[in-house]
């Protein structure tokens, strides 16, 4: 099938099975390997991109279902080596350890910021990132990280 849709800001069009996934999309034929797939059943969110405006889980989703779509990959956050506000902070409080959930974490708070609802309380960045799993971390860096970030 013809899929034809914008990746972080660039056309992309492409033939693809209709059962590919967008993960394996976005992985292995864009070649975008931030965007990360963990447990595959959409829990862990280490896969959420964001479409049209909304945080997925790209494990879930078909390719061909972002025909037509806007497509944000962690790529797209920052701006050559210029890295974006949260990415930024995320540095600077050591919000990481092995890494590999927070391309999913940071594009589940870019979707919330880009609506202005980035959370404002610690209670409120962990409810946020409740769909986020982390297996290196205590979470306590992540909030400070967002809770430092004014949007």
């Amino acid at each position: 099938m013809k899929l034809a849709c914008r990746v972080n800001g660039a056309k992309v069009e492409a033939e693809v099975t209709p059962r590919m996934l967008l993960s394996d999309f976005i992985r292995h034929e864009l070649r975008l390997t931030g965007t990360n797939v963990g447990c595959e059943m959409g829990v862990c969110g280490a896969c959420t991109v964001i479409v049209d405006g909304e945080s997925i889980r790209s494990c879930l989703m078909f390719a061909v279902q972002a025909n037509g779509s806007e497509v944000q990959t962690v790529e797209g956050l920052s701006t050559g080596t210029k890295l974006n506000k949260m990415q930024q902070s995320f540095h600077e409080n050591h919000a990481l350890q092995c890494g590999f959930c927070t391309p999913g974490i940071l594009m589940t708070l870019e979707a919330l910021a880009a609506k202005g609802a980035l959370p404002a309380t610690e209670w409120e960045v962990r409810e946020a990132l409740s769909g986020n799993i982390c297996r290196c971390t205590g979470y306590q860096n992540i909030v400070d990280a967002v809770l430092t970030v004014k949007p």
